[in-house]
């Protein structure tokens, strides 16, 4: 298969930092990712810098923001940073009216300690709509641990509700050092980016201007590291930014990584929209014979589904948009499905929900990434990645044990019909989806969805 010899070509062109495989450790709880993140606190000496769409003003993130605070006190050498998206920082959830944003509960916190922590909001765009800060990642030291979960109750299994993820551990001083690197290349002491722990905090508006000159930085900058050749013994490290669809080095690594499976592609997301030029590479993968296994969330997995039960609010509707999608992707390849080459493993875990995302190509290669895999991860917020290549299959074993427990609370699709139709919804549901079609509206949500 010469193309895909040139996309594996392509991959190990790429720069990367080259890591122990005993370096890595696979997380798969949120309760044992939260028992990491306060055990990591605890033991920081140096510097603490974590970036997440959110840390929440709940139970969960307020645990969270007092174990950093106790660290600080006891140690105010101790560096740490957290770094947020300045739109959502700044509201309650959605569908919870009068809620205050988590810009008051940083500023409750600074004010009563007397060592205080910077907690900084990253305006990827001048409206929310239009893209959010959706990096992740959280150092501690030398040690990175990446998720795609961001910090409340229920990332952080805090009552008795779980927001499922994948959790990766990485111990590597040069790994740290260049996600740390870019955090603070691009954020610290920028004019388009201010510190949410004091008032007054500057509008979108009054940003409006340095906010256009921020996200042309955000473009442009990449990972800064020496790059490394792999050692028996070792994986490939990449870690990979992007922003917008043009010049999107992580969409581009994501791409190649798809359309160099020889034997099988297994992918996690929560929300079915695939990018067209995904949904391009998948189907040129199931005629080449690759076997895909999409693993998706139940639509009563989905962090906005409503209960029937319960009164509907328009974005009650998002899950049943996802829903629609899949039924009309499994229904075209549904010849794939009988023959074993296309598995669609909906994920359902009593009332829990399901966040996962990331790719597994063969035996031998790995992106891991808070990426969606949809329209506006791809084109709209500022997202990053780490693209492991393991060409010993060091990793396979904890992969397979990851994948495992992925699949653990997951039913194949057996055929298109499986899948519920607009016919099968809540009335209110079926008059959204009938409105949103009339109006020609989806094409609008499928771009910001």
């Amino acid at each position: 298969m010469p193309l895909v010899h040139n996309y594996r070509t392509l991959l190990q062109r790429l720069p990367a930092l080259a890591i122990n495989a005993e370096q890595m450790d696979i997380l798969h709880s949120a309760q044992g990712f939260k028992q990491r993140l306060l055990e990591l606190i605890a033991a920081a000496q140096q510097r603490i810098y974590l970036v997440a769409l959110y840390l929440q003003d709940d139970d969960a993130g307020r645990e969270i923001l007092t174990a950093l605070y106790e660290a600080k006190q006891a140690n105010p050498a101790l560096d740490i940073r957290l770094f947020v998206d300045f739109h959502r920082a700044q509201r309650g959830l959605i569908g919870h009216k009068g809620q205050g944003g988590n810009h008051k509960m940083y500023q409750e916190f600074a004010e009563r300690y007397a060592e205080s922590i910077e907690v900084y909001g990253v305006p990827v765009k001048s409206r929310e709509i239009l893209g959010v800060l959706h990096l992740k990642g959280f150092v501690f030291d030398d040690t990175l641990l990446y998720s795609g979960a961001s910090l409340n109750d229920i990332y952080l299994h805090q009552q008795d509700r779980y927001r499922f993820d994948r959790y990766h551990q990485f111990k590597d001083a040069k790994l740290a050092d260049a996600m740390v690197d870019y955090m603070v290349g691009l954020f610290i002491d920028n004019p388009a980016v201010p510190l949410l722990t004091a008032e007054p905090i500057p509008t979108a508006r009054q940003l409006r201007q340095v906010i256009r000159q921020f996200k042309q930085q955000l473009k442009r900058t990449r990972y800064q590291f020496a790059n490394e050749t792999r050692q028996p013994g070792q994986i490939a490290v990449t870690p990979l930014a992007g922003l917008g669809k043009l010049g999107n080095r992580l969409n581009r690594a994501i791409r190649t990584t798809v359309r160099s499976a020889q034997q099988r592609l297994f992918i996690c997301t929560p929300y079915f929209n695939l990018p067209k030029s995904l949904a391009k590479d998948i189907r040129g993968l199931l005629k080449r014979g690759v076997e895909v296994t999409l693993v998706i969330g139940d639509k009563t997995a989905n962090d906005f589904y409503i209960p029937p039960e319960q009164p509907f609010r328009t974005i009650g509707g998002l899950p049943y948009l996802y829903e629609t999608n899949l039924r009309r992707f499994a229904r075209a390849h549904q010849t794939s499905i009988y023959q074993g080459k296309l598995n669609i493993m909906l994920w359902r875990h009593e009332r829990n929900s399901y966040h996962l995302k990331g790719l597994f190509v063969d035996d031998d290669l790995a992106m891991i990434t808070g990426n969606n895999l949809n329209p506006r991860a791809w084109g709209l917020d500022l997202e990053n990645g780490l693209l492991l290549q393991d060409p010993e299959q060091l990793l396979q074993p904890d992969f397979a044990a990851e994948k495992a427990n992925i699949l653990q609370h997951c039913q194949r699709i057996e055929h298109f019909s499986e899948i519920e139709e607009v016919a099968d919804y809540p009335a209110p549901v079926q008059r959204l989806l009938k409105r949103v079609q009339r109006t020609r509206a989806n094409l609008l949500l499928k771009r910001l969805l």
